[in-house]
């Protein structure tokens, strides 16, 4: 009866234990190449995680270019968001299905995206991270 309750008393304790925080990875970063441009899009449908592949540096050091692959950009769409720090800049990217291409067929073709990501602070040294 105690093995039970013992048991039961760590089974409870991982119930109530907090969730652990998303996990980041290292975004390389690459010279800006080739790629579908798409558009930072909130109200995409049925968003999921997507890990971003590289970033690149653009003009105005308040913002980075994020690369991915998605699927075609008449039926997909993709969002942004970033979280910063002094030292780092960690973006979450979600990708999901248009509104308008809701309920349409859409070819299954993987598609190299980029996504300028605006950021608060200039980026400098900071090391910009990627969730997943």
């Amino acid at each position: 009866m105690r093995a039970v309750l013992v048991v039961l008393a760590g089974v409870l304790a991982m119930c109530a234990a907090p969730i652990a925080s998303a996990e980041t990875a290292v975004l390389p970063e690459r010279p800006a190449g080739a790629g579908v441009v798409f558009t930072d899009n909130p109200a995409i449908v049925d968003p999921h995680p997507m890990r971003a592949e590289s970033f690149s540096r653009v003009p105005d050091d308040r913002a980075i270019a994020v690369h991915f692959t998605t699927g075609t950009p008449q039926c997909h769409g993709v969002h942004a968001t970033v979280a910063e720090t002094p030292d780092t800049v960690t973006v979450d990217l979600r990708g999901g299905t248009l509104p308008e291409a809701v309920g349409r067929a859409c070819i299954l073709i993987a598609v190299a995206g980029t996504l300028d990501v605006p950021l608060q602070t200039p980026l400098g040294a900071r090391q910009v991270l990627t969730a997943f």
